[in-house]
């Protein structure tokens, strides 16, 4: 029987992000711990009326729910990972682009700040969580969210995400997180995939790839 939801292919070669992040830890993170929350949540949606939705709307319809707390985590982290991987790139000093550069020198006063807020998110998140940089209105904002929560439900455009959980880095970084952090904000944003989402993006609308 066919599955409504698939595991999307990564963007890249698993080694593509090595020295940064190992192709070990990618095999694992994307071929175990994002196959298992796909796996999860095409059981859990079987014979429901979440089987005929978009993954997004999936995510819409299961927040806040008690009843349906486990679609929910699981729909979120499926599409929470997949928007990661675009997140990335393989290693370069690459910089936002003019129009987003200039929306985060507007929101945070420059680059610089930018970094430090959105490093700080990621390391502070207690736990097992994400950072995001989201656009909502004519803004941008820095946001931290536990587990699988993401700002689909906060009325907010996601444009880049980190993951924090540990099985992103520990491997390659046992438990310093902020050097992890750090390397992956320094060398390995996708800053066009980024670009691409506040293009797309329109105030009071989510929009994602």
């Amino acid at each position: 029987m066919p599955t409504p939801f698939q595991l999307p292919p990564l963007p890249w070669a698993e080694d593509a992000l090595d020295p940064v992040i190992s192709a070990r830890t990618i095999g694992l993170h994307h071929g175990k711990h994002h196959a298992a929350y796909v796996k999860k949540l095409n059981e859990l949606v079987a014979g429901t009326r979440f089987a005929d939705m978009a993954l997004e709307h999936v995510i819409a319809a299961s927040v806040g729910s008690e009843e349906t707390q486990k679609i929910f985590n699981n729909a979120a982290q499926a599409w929470n990972h997949a928007f990661f991987w675009n997140c990335l790139r393989p290693p370069s000093d690459g910089v936002p682009a003019r129009e987003i550069a200039r929306r985060i020198d507007e929101s945070f006063g420059g680059y610089a700040q930018f970094k430090e807020q959105f490093s700080k998110a990621a390391v502070d998140c207690f736990g097992s969580g994400w950072a995001w940089l989201v656009a909502r209105g004519d803004k941008l904002e820095i946001l931290a969210t536990s587990n699988a929560a993401n700002p689909l439900t906060m009325g907010a455009t996601p444009l880049l995400a980190l993951d924090v959980w540990e099985h992103a880095y520990y491997i390659d970084y046992e438990n310093r997180r902020p050097e992890f952090v750090d390397a992956v904000i320094d060398r390995l944003l996708n800053w066009d995939f980024a670009a691409e989402q506040l293009e797309k993006s329109r105030p009071g609308e989510r929009k994602a790839a």
